[in-house]
């Protein structure tokens, strides 16, 4: 059993867990991924690591409540345990001294992010920071990655806060060279860096997160198809070069159990599950 040490509402349905689990905290770094199961008749979910604390034995990670099992974890209060949680798995990134790198967080995505920004600035990195979600009221952590980044800007799809979309992206390429740039969020987000960075030559490393089940590379389901070969991405990454990622496949691939999810999620507070008594 894994307690839950801390949590945190960071935006509206968006919820940060600090979890003891020491021999996972001895071991994570930055990139890498747990997969939890709740309860003894709980799905398995994979959760980017977003922190860890060697010293106290815990590993943080936030989670956007969605559907059935991620909308269930978060009724879970502090003090509550996880029935089990597997990791770190996962290749961890690639941090080393690249020069002048651009992050790029999206949604939830901005919690591993953080970390990763962190790791960067720690080995010598000049650091530009760019997080981006749907609406204003869904942006967290923009303090703390101000205080890490050497530059800091901030993105809504709406316009609500900083830019509207990433297209101005194009226009910080244009006058800033960067050596590196790293995208971790939405798919469709992803897919658009890439657009952009790819016409100046720009590394441009992604985190994919594609429906998953046991995340040993056994069962097959999280294959992504990267340079024309297929790769799964618990085991092959889950970081990828960007440029080579069919995110098209990726993205029809995502939405193929949509129905059955929705079902599953309405079905589930129908039956009172959600703490709102069916109502």
């Amino acid at each position: 059993m894994y307690k839950i040490v801390a949590k945190k509402e960071l935006a509206p349905k968006i919820k940060l867990f600090e979890v003891y689990a020491p021999e996972i905290a001895e071991k994570a770094k930055p990139g890498q991924f747990i997969i939890l199961i709740i309860d003894e008749k709980g799905e398995r979910i994979p959760l980017t690591i977003a922190g860890y604390d060697r010293k106290k034995g815990t590993v943080t990670f936030v989670f956007n409540e969605v559907g059935k099992t991620t909308k269930q974890l978060g009724l879970l209060k502090e003090g509550d345990s996880i029935t089990n949680i597997t990791g770190p798995l996962g290749n961890p990134s690639e941090i080393k001294n690249f020069g002048n790198v651009l992050c790029i967080g999206g949604g939830v995505m901005i919690a591993p992010m953080l970390l990763q920004v962190k790791a960067l600035r720690e080995v010598g990195n000049a650091v530009t920071t760019v997080i981006g979600a749907r609406i204003k009221d869904l942006l967290f952590f923009e303090e703390e990655m101000k205080a890490l980044s050497h530059k800091f800007y901030v993105a809504t799809d709406d316009g609500s806060k900083g830019y509207k979309g990433l297209g101005f992206l194009k226009e910080f390429i244009e006058k800033d060279r960067f050596d590196r740039c790293i995208a971790m969020g939405p798919v469709v987000m992803m897919k658009t860096v890439c657009e952009i960075t790819k016409p100046f030559g720009i590394p441009t490393i992604v985190t994919l997160t594609p429906i998953m089940v046991d995340g040993m590379g056994m069962c097959g389901v999280c294959r992504v198809t990267v340079g024309g070969q297929m790769k799964f991405a618990c085991v092959d990454g889950p970081e990828f070069d960007g440029h080579l990622v069919d995110f098209d496949g990726l993205i029809n691939r995502q939405r193929m159990f949509l129905p059955e999810e929705r079902l599953s999620s309405l079905l589930w507070e129908k039956l009172g599950g959600c703490g709102c008594g069916g109502k």
